[in-house]
Formats: C-alpha cells, structure tokens, sequence
C-alpha cells in the first residue's frame, strides 16, 4: 500500500491532575500523577485487527474530514483496552490507579461509576459498549469474576457492580422540568461518552503547528477496512511518541487507538473494537432493573451526605474551578503537546516528616514513600522532586508548587526556573 502525501496539523495533548487542597499536593503527588496519565483514557477511542486491505488513496486532511463529518451515533460491539501507563504503586500494594477511585471509593461505593474509571488506567480489560444516540449509553466492564455496568438512558444513570450486588442510582436534576432529557453532568466523562468518534473527535479538536499528521496505510480492523492516521508530536520536549488512528473507511469511525511513548516498548494505551455492528442497539439494552436484593444507593443523597460531612458542594465534592482556587490556582504554561500544568503550593514544602510521628499514614512515611519514587532535582527555583510514569511526569518543588506534563524532566524543571 503506497503512502499518503504528509499534511500538516496538530493535537494539543492535555491532562489535568489536581488533588483536592494544597496541603493534598505534598502527600498525594503519585495520585495527582496516576490522574493526569489515566486522564488520557479519556481519548481511547479502539482497538485493531490484523491485514492490509488495498484502499483509495486519501490524505490526512481529508480523512480527518472524513472523522470530522462522521455522524454515527448507533452501534454496539466489544472493545478489548489495556494501558501500561508505569503507575507508581503505592503504600500498601496499591496501585497509583486504585488510588484514585478503584474498589469501593466513590460515594456511591462499589458501583460508583467514579469509583470504576480509573480501574481502566491500569492492565487489560473487556469492556461491550452500545449507543443510541447522545442519550442513550451502556458501557459494561467484564472482568473473570464479576460485571459492572453504567446504563444512561435519558436523565437516569444507574451503575451496577455484580460483585457486590450493589446499584448505583443517578438522575439529573431539573431534567424533567424542560422536557430535556439529559446525563448528570458531574458524572465521570471518561464512561459518559463511550462512543469512539466522540472521542477521537476530541483528540484531533485543536489546530496549529505542533504536530505532524500523515497517513500510513491501511489495517483491518474489527472486520472492516480502516486507514491508518498516524499523529507525531514535533516538540521533542514530549514523552508522546506516536499516536495511530485506524479510521473506518467506509463511514469514518475511529476503530484503532495506540499511543505509544517516546521511550519506545509495548503501546501505554492500546484500545479498540474487537467486534463492531453500526445497527441501531435494542432498546431493552439500555434497560435496567436492579436485581432482586440488590443494595441500591441514591447518588443524590450520597452527594448530599458527603457534601454534609465534608464541606463539599455536589455529589463528587468540588467542582474544578473550586478545587483549583482552593489550590491557588491552576495554570497552563507552554501549549500543544508539551503544555505544563501548574499548581502554586502554600510555601510549606513537601512533607520532611519531622515531628510529625512514625506512625502509619504520618509524615515521615509519607516522606519515606516520595523519597523510593522520586529523584532529586535543583535548579534555580532551588530543588523538588519529580516523579515520573512512562508518559507522565510530576515536580514537585519544596515549597509545594507542583508542575505536570507529558514532558520530560527537562522541561519541567525549566519550567519551575522560568517561573520562580
């Protein structure tokens, strides 16, 4: 199959990674990392198969168009994803993703559907999703022992987890009054919009000069003929390698997602449809009835109680743009593939563990912990600690300001001396 001719364009590759309060900053550094990686599933659209159909040439301009223009809003199929993100593993043996939300965390418990996103950013899982529309959405995750399920049908989202046998209910607010039916807003994006395009649409939604764009060959995917869009960051600064696209020839669906890092070695996400119909889903499908002895937990008087209990406002805590005056302020240096968010610390530094207690949880093992997974760094904003995965990496300086990209240590530490 003959290459396409080169085009020009750009994907700004942005994460946020924001502990709840400053003070969080200095013992949750791994955690703010772990989310800006698992951030990126947010833009997992597929999976691939295996040949090399022969194709109409077509070049990536057009065929971004051909995304772009793409309105496919029924389907249904199984999605094979797996992410080898290098998450730090955290006291205890748990995961960085586990940490963020994973088993029973989440206000709703175990089928909280924010307690399950995360789960994604970490080995492989089976996943069978189907849509209907922008209101109606199932994404079911099938581990050997247990199921759980996000149904969005309408203003309703319920979340099952067969393991424990517990339901999760959310509705949206005000909804009815309008005749609109609409999805919660505060629920996790990243399970919300399951439909591929939707999330290759995102990945490609900036323009600019950072980015190389060509087309490199064909694949067969899921049974169907696809393009291969092939995406190269051109800021050397960026821990992203490469970023594969296969496109459904015939109506423009992204079937394939692989983001592969600089450093090279297996994909950090690979992700996509292993089987795939475009016909329009049963209705029963977005159908959900909790089974006889289920526990069922209200999502909006678990909101409530934890807002309550807490001092939070709605049923996940704190919007962002709280969260991020609560911090300081969040803010966005550089642009495209080697953006940097940063994070003004409240001068106190990272946790020394001094007078603070041996005890579990205390200062000192927390200090114990950032010192196995961080390296020293200095620099003329004086010296920190960064912590990296294979396509994140965090700094923290002693006075608690915390700098995070897909970026190599380099830029981050330029980034703090150009700051200080």
């Amino acid at each position: 199959m003959p290459r396409n001719e080169p085009t020009e364009g750009t994907d700004g590759w942005d994460g946020e990674g924001s502990p709840r309060r400053r003070k969080a900053v200095r013992y949750a550094v791994p955690v703010a990392v772990a989310g800006l990686a698992a951030a990126t599933i947010g833009l997992v659209p597929a999976f691939a198969g295996s040949g090399s159909p022969d194709l109409p040439k077509i070049s990536a301009q057009d065929l971004i168009a051909k995304m772009a223009k793409s309105d496919v809003q029924q389907l249904s199929g199984t999605v094979r994803a797996s992410a080898d993100l290098g998450l730090p593993s955290l006291p205890g043996g748990a995961g960085g993703a586990g940490a963020l939300g994973g088993g029973k965390g989440g206000v709703g418990g175990s089928a909280d559907p924010q307690s399950k996103l995360m789960e994604l950013a970490s080995g492989a899982h089976t996943l069978r999703v189907a849509a209907d529309g922008p209101d109606k959405q199932r994404v079911s995750i099938v581990d050997k022992a247990a199921e759980y399920s996000l149904v969005h049908n309408g203003n309703e989202v319920w979340g099952y987890d067969s393991g424990s046998n517990t339901a999760f209910h959310h509705t949206a607010p005000e909804a009815g009054k309008h005749g609109k039916q609409q999805a919660p807003k505060d629920l996790p994006q990243g399970l919300q919009n399951a439909t591929p395009q939707d999330l290759a649409k995102q990945a490609l939604q900036a323009a600019g000069d950072t980015t190389s764009v060509t087309v490199d060959g064909t694949a067969k995917v899921a049974g169907r003929d696809a393009y291969q869009l092939l995406i190269k960051p051109k800021q050397t600064a960026s821990t992203v390698g490469s970023i594969r696209i296969a496109v459904d020839a015939a109506n423009g669906v992204p079937l394939k997602f692989t983001l592969t890092p600089k450093s090279g070695g297996a994909a950090a996400i690979d992700v996509g449809f292993t089987s795939v119909d475009f016909a329009k889903p049963a209705a029963s499908t977005f159908a959900f009835t909790p089974p006889k002895g289920a526990k069922v937990v209200k999502g909006d008087e678990a909101g409530a109680t934890a807002q309550r209990e807490h001092g939070k406002d709605g049923a996940y805590g704190k919007d962002r743009k709280a969260v991020t005056e609560d911090m300081g302020g969040l803010n966005v240096l550089g642009k495209g593939w080697t953006s940097i968010a940063t994070i003004k610390g409240d001068g106190s530094g990272l946790p020394s563990g001094k007078g603070e207690g041996k005890g579990k949880g205390s200062g000192g093992d927390a200090a114990a912990f950032l010192d196995s997974i961080g390296d020293k760094v200095h620099g003329s904003f004086g010296s920190g600690r960064v912590f990296s995965t294979r396509l994140v990496n965090a700094l923290v300086t002693d006075n608690g300001t915390l700098y995070v990209g897909a970026v190599d240590k380099q830029a981050l530490i330029d980034a703090a001396n150009a700051a200080k």
